[in-house]
């Protein structure tokens, strides 16, 4: 029998690396253009195919995890992912480059349906393993800036992706060897524990879909952005790609801090309450980013993240506590598929409205589409508790 707490060690493993591979291209993108003789918006839109990718593959994988192995479909994750960041240190042209990168969004597609459907099958208190979960997730996407920023710097581009891919792969070697396949009958593997009224069921259904698509296509936008807009806009503070990197990983360890604190929040209060003001914030913040540079961008930057993120978390366990466990893998594989896939379009969506007016038309963009997210939260229903079964761990 697997150990709950090497499981979810190694699933928060996985969160972390899936977010760090992903974003690894958006950072290494200011040094990559030059040495491939192609302009940030020529170069930024062959990540898009991946990050397609990365939504839709969800829906196989999610279902594979629910049919066949979860176990066996993170062993593939792991090797498959690292194999594909090592690639990408090898490319020479562009179209090498676009596969590539496809190759790391569809390995990284089988994270989040099947990878967090385990950490909920083998939970004790939801929100906090939710929030830890996502502190992971989010140091991944914090790293990502501040290590390929360093290593771009000293060792060249390649070695970005060279680098954790190896580490990567090793990670991979050890899981498989520590965590058997999983019988998953005969046990509480965390069962839903909150239920909304039948006839109330359709508002969380509505609610999840706009919230997923305002906040995923926000979320992955700023985090593509953030390492291009901070060159721009901190150029009186500096232009070293390595302290930009640190700068950034320092903004996006407040919104891993904020998911924590929002799990725990959600152990303790509905749905509704935790998200309606996380809602409200992202909007104003993101409109004043647009005018904003050096220290005032990034403090509201910080804002921005922390709301961003805390959003994800009452996300995924918005899933986790209305769903069964034979489904589950499933459900977050449709949650993560409208996600992504909106997500995806953003990159490109960056990349032409970038080209039309700059960062401040952007960022003008996003705060109008997260307004959505507020009327998502309005409309979510009463929240009926449901105890704990007997026995549960």
């Amino acid at each position: 029998m697997n150990s709950p707490s090497r499981v979810i060690g190694f699933v928060n493993a996985a969160h972390f690396i899936d977010h760090y591979a992903m974003l690894i291209f958006a950072a290494a993108v200011i040094i990559m253009g030059p040495a491939l003789g192609m302009a940030y918006a020529e170069l930024l839109p062959y990540a898009t195919p991946g990050f397609i990718a990365f939504g839709a593959g969800s829906l196989l994988t999610g279902w594979l995890g629910d049919r066949w192995s979860r176990r066996h479909m993170m062993v593939i994750f792991y090797l498959g992912i690292g194999a594909s960041m090592i690639a990408v240190g090898f490319v020479s042209n562009p179209l090498q480059l676009g596969v590539a990168l496809f190759s790391i969004g569809l390995f990284a597609s089988i994270y989040h349906p099947v990878g967090t459907a385990m950490i909920v099958s083998y939970a004790d208190k939801l929100g906090r393993e939710m929030g830890i979960n996502g502190v992971f997730g989010n140091l991944g996407v914090a790293s990502s800036a501040l290590v390929t920023g360093v290593i771009g710097q000293y060792l060249g581009w390649r070695f970005a992706f060279i680098i954790p891919g190896v580490i990567t792969m090793g990670i991979g070697v050890a899981f498989a060897a520590l965590v058997v396949h999983e019988d998953r009958k005969g046990s509480k593997q965390a069962a839903a524990q909150a239920r909304v009224a039948r006839e109330h069921m359709w508002r969380v259904v509505v609610s999840l879909l706009i919230v997923v698509i305002a906040i995923s296509t926000t979320f992955n936008a700023v985090t593509v952005a953030l390492p291009k807009l901070f060159a721009e806009r901190l150029a009186g503070l500096t232009q070293s790609p390595a302290l930009l990197g640190l700068i950034a990983a320092g903004v996006y360890v407040f919104g891993a801090m904020t998911q924590y604190t929002i799990g725990r929040l959600l152990d303790r209060h509905a749905l509704k309450t935790v998200a309606l003001p996380l809602s409200v914030i992202l909007a104003p913040l993101l409109y004043l980013a647009a005018s904003f540079s050096d220290l005032p961008l990034i403090l509201v930057s910080i804002g921005i993240v922390m709301g961003a993120f805390g959003q994800v978390t009452v996300n995924d366990a918005m899933v986790g506590k209305y769903t069964s466990e034979e489904w589950r893998s499933r459900a977050y594989a449709v949650r993560y598929f409208v996600g992504f896939t909106a997500a995806g379009a953003s990159v490109g969506l960056v990349a032409w409205l970038y080209q039309q007016g700059g960062f401040a038309t952007m960022l003008h963009a996003f705060a109008g589409l997260c307004l959505l997210a507020i009327a998502a939260a309005l409309i979510l229903p009463p929240e009926i508790k449901v105890p704990a079964p007997v026995g549960a761990r």
